[in-house]
């Protein structure tokens, strides 16, 4: 080569954060494992440019969409057309064959100019390739811009500046779409576009739009456009170089090779070496917001392999109700965090005791004192800020304990009604058997999740109610209404006295098992033992750690359940609160409308009738 063998300007990249934050987004839920090459495009300006530069092509979270040239200025930017391919591991990215993989993609830019593809889009002659890994769980970012360029070579014969730019010119570059106006035929002062190429002649005049304001070397967007011109035989090249931001001029330019040369294009480090670049977005991102992603990424990766079919976003949006903070209280809690649920809503009228912080994960020992119910929700929140978690201090009315305030209990009543009401499952977690009947039956009543954790000491039960009768609820193996259990109690009938693993098993498998409720097109109302995409869908789970058994069991609805039975279901809607109190006050009561006292007198009579059959007269 000559001397005066042109020379040209290296673009650079300017790579926004949102940028990132799109492709993180896309390889969670869109791309997943799959690590082929995707459409994506760049913008580079042509008219604001600081004096010196080179030209930067910019790309943003709205380089993954369909270029939309309404959202620039006609006369301001042209479009690049680029790939990105995203790799899986951090290995596979440094592996990958830098040339050979320069060499596929100049292949491909070749071969559009051989088919003329680019005198219809000659946006195609500014190529990118971008390869990437983002490191999601840290939120960095490895990539690296090749911006492809095909060499050939060309001498300066002559320059001459243009004095102005004619406004056919002018009207040409502001008017024309963004992904032709850079490049085009020159004539009479006019633009022509290059599907009127006349490759039959060894000499053109061309017009070429300058993103670069370096003197006398244009920027590599024209290394293209004139390696295309050589492909088509030009041996002669008026090339006018059009800046809107510095001096246009004239070159005129002579092939003095006509092979076309190795592709290059990867770009250079601030440093000036080859290699990839990091974007740490680690430390720009709101630590809070970050939460959110890492909280969502470890639950959609669920969604690569495992249970590519799983709904989060119905976990996502379910609204829990915890009818009891303590130590089934706090470990549901934290499991819903991990899966995801973004409202809990917590319910209970005690206060944290000492012995309370070594079992029940919300609370530390600073705590004693605080009412249970709102410290765990401000506990929730500052495990994951952006949880909706609330605390209510309410007693819950309890069959067998008769009213000592009827203000008061009626309005904890109607509070309790009202929060079952808004949310869309309801955990019975309370420390007795009584202070879950009436949560039991107002949740029947609308027809909501109600799943059920009860300990013993080495022992549990977890089980999902009926709704409309499909299968049994907590009450419905009782022959008896619940009554007070909470009188005349010894200290360890007072505690909840168990082995301390048996809460965490309980707890875990209650959330699971509404996890595969939420999974099931129908539901709470479908059947024990139906199908979901994680598994089957029992209706109660018992765990035995004398033998470390668990037995998944199946009830029918009770007939006569002092619960969920329909005179019970009926006697609520019709009575509310009055209907309540007589059943706290009176013994009776409810074992009169479920039907249970006359199920009661007729075993008595069977039994009495059995012990006449078999009187002792008989048998002398």
């Amino acid at each position: 080569m000559s001397q005066d063998s042109l020379k040209y300007s290296a673009p650079k990249s300017f790579v926004d954060s949102s940028f990132f934050q799109k492709l993180s987004n896309l390889k969670l839920d869109k791309f997943k494992l799959d690590s082929t090459k995707k459409d994506i495009h760049a913008v580079y300006n042509i008219k604001s440019i600081p004096q010196n530069e080179s030209p930067a092509i910019s790309l943003a979270a709205a380089s993954f969409d369909e270029p939309n040239e309404s959202l620039y200025p006609t006369n301001s930017v042209l479009f690049a057309p680029g790939f990105i391919t995203n790799f899986n591991t951090i290995e596979e990215f440094k592996a990958l064959d830098k040339a050979q993989f320069l060499k596929a993609s100049g292949e491909a830019i070749i071969q559009s100019i051989e088919n003329k593809e680019v005198l219809q889009n000659p946006s195609l002659l500014n190529r990118f390739d971008v390869i990437s890994f983002a490191d999601l769980k840290k939120f960095k970012f490895y990539y690296w811009v090749a911006f492809l360029t095909l060499s050939s070579h060309w001498s300066i014969k002559s320059k001459q500046p243009i004095p102005s730019i004619s406004n056919e010119i002018l009207q040409w570059i502001s008017s024309s779409g963004a992904t032709k106006k850079g490049y085009f035929i020159v004539k009479d002062n006019e633009a022509l576009p290059l599907t009127d190429i006349d490759t039959t002649e060894d000499e053109i005049t061309v017009g070429f739009v300058d993103s670069c304001v370096i003197e006398d070397r244009p920027s590599k967007f024209a290394q293209n456009f004139l390696t295309a011109l050589s492909i088509y035989g030009f041996k002669k090249v008026h090339l006018n170089v059009y800046r809107l931001s510095g001096t246009s001029y004239t070159l005129d330019l002579e092939n003095t090779d006509t092979e076309v040369g190795k592709v290059t294009g990867w770009e250079r480090t601030a440093q000036g070496k080859l290699g990839p670049k990091l974007a740490d977005l680690g430390s720009l991102i709101d630590p809070v917001q970050l939460s959110e992603q890492s909280v969502d990424l470890n639950l959609k990766l669920m969604k690569w392999r495992v249970a590519p079919e799983i709904d989060l976003d119905i976990i996502k949006d379910t609204k829990a109700l915890l009818l009891g903070a303590g130590t089934l209280g706090s470990y549901v809690a934290r499991a819903l965090l991990g899966w995801g649920v973004r409202n809990v809503t917590f319910v209970d009228n005690g206060k944290i005791s000492f012995s309370n912080p070594v079992r029940q994960p919300l609370f530390n020992f600073e705590d004693v004192g605080e009412k249970k119910a709102l410290k765990a929700a401000e506990s929730l929140k500052k495990i994951f800020p952006l949880v909706n978690a609330n605390g209510y201090e309410l007693e819950i009315p309890m069959a067998g304990h008769p009213v000592t305030n009827d203000e008061k209990q009626k309005q904890d009543f109607e509070m309790l009604d009202k929060l079952i009401e808004l949310h869309d499952v309801v955990f019975l977690l309370t420390d007795s058997r009584e202070a879950r009947w009436l949560p039991t039956l107002i949740g029947n009543v609308k027809k909501k999740i109600v799943i059920n954790a009860a300990l013993g000491f080495d022992s549990y039960l977890v089980m999902r109610h009926g709704v409309e009768g499909n299968l049994g609820c907590y009450f419905c193996n009782d022959v008896v209404a619940p009554t007070d259990s909470l009188t005349d109690r010894t200290l360890d009938q007072m505690c909840t006295v168990t082995r301390p693993g048996i809460a965490l098993l309980a707890s875990s498998l209650a959330v699971e098992l509404l996890v595969s409720i939420l999974q099931h097109p129908e539901k709470h109302y479908a059947n024990a033992n139906t199908d979901t995409i994680l598994g089957k869908l029992p209706h109660q789970l018992r765990g035995f750690l004398g033998n470390f058994d668990t037995k998944k069991l199946e009830t029918p609805a009770y007939e006569y359940c002092s619960a969920c039975s329909k005179p019970i279901q009926e006697g609520y809607e019709e009575g509310g609160w009055d209907f309540v109190a007589r059943a706290l006050n009176e013994p009776q009561y409810l074992e009169n409308v479920s039907g249970l006292t006359e199920v009661q007198r007729q075993a008595e009579e069977a039994v009495a009738d059995l012990e006449e059959d078999f009187s002792d007269e008989e048998w002398k």
